[in-house]
């Protein structure tokens, strides 16, 4: 007796092959209206793609936004409270702070122990994340603190960055108070909307001296914060 074919689904091939369409046409499109008459389908030139030999006498400087968060008092929340409630406490930052970098497009680089090292390509999505977040912690167990900086750092070892920017950042994120970003030298146009200077102090930096503008950063009043979806909302098959 002979097994019948198989009927394959209409709606899944037809939907599978358009979406894949779709995309390719899309990136056509954009590669068309950025690249030069003549070269569609090229990248416009940027570092990174040089020639072999142009890079092997040398390490390029990158140029990177870096944001250092911590919670403050959590050697004496140990203390009173055991490693048990400490390990959930964590959990609970390192849940929100890995759901707001996803959405702001910025990378988690490392986890430090009660903090983390968040670094971006941009300045606006990496402070708006940062300034998010520590917006967003619920401060009624421990607060959150940051420090920002961005300029032009080292790769090292391809997962860690070496320069001013980063040093910078996390000396400020040392000498913030609970619930405070402090950042230095960014005028009010350059922010998020949302996003306002909340007042000017000066800091003593390990290392680094005293910093008498450091701006302290933080959300506008009665912004909305809407609980964040946990919903997967990308492509489906």
């Amino acid at each position: 007796m002979s097994t019948p074919p198989v009927k394959r689904s209409k709606d899944r091939e037809s939907r599978a092959p358009s979406g894949l369409a779709d995309y390719t046409r899309a990136l056509t499109s954009e590669a068309g209206r950025s690249a030069p008459a003549g070269s569609v389908g090229t990248a416009p030139p940027s570092r990174g793609i040089e020639e072999p030999r142009e890079i092997a006498e040398t390490i390029a400087l990158v140029d990177r936004a870096f944001a250092f968060v911590d919670l403050c008092g959590f050697t004496r929340f140990i203390a009173a409270n055991g490693a048990h409630a400490a390990i959930d406490t964590l959990s609970q930052f390192r849940s929100l702070t890995r759901d707001i970098a996803v959405r702001r497009g910025v990378l988690v680089a490392k986890w430090l122990g009660d903090g983390a090292m968040i670094v971006g390509v941009e300045v606006g999505p990496t402070l708006a994340a940062t300034a998010e977040l520590i917006g967003r912690y619920d401060g009624s167990t421990l607060a959150l603190r940051g420090g920002f900086a961005h300029g032009q750092a080292l790769i090292m070892d391809g997962d860690d960055y070496i320069g001013q920017p980063t040093n910078l950042a996390s000396r400020l994120c040392q000498a913030a108070r609970p619930e405070e970003l402090l950042a230095v030298g960014y005028p009010a146009a350059a922010l998020p909307p949302w996003i306002q200077v909340l007042g000017i102090r000066s800091v003593t930096l390990p290392g680094l001296g005293r910093v008498r503008g450091a701006q302290r950063l933080g959300l506008v009043p009665d912004l909305e914060l809407p609980n964040l979806s946990q919903h997967y909302t990308g492509p489906r098959d």
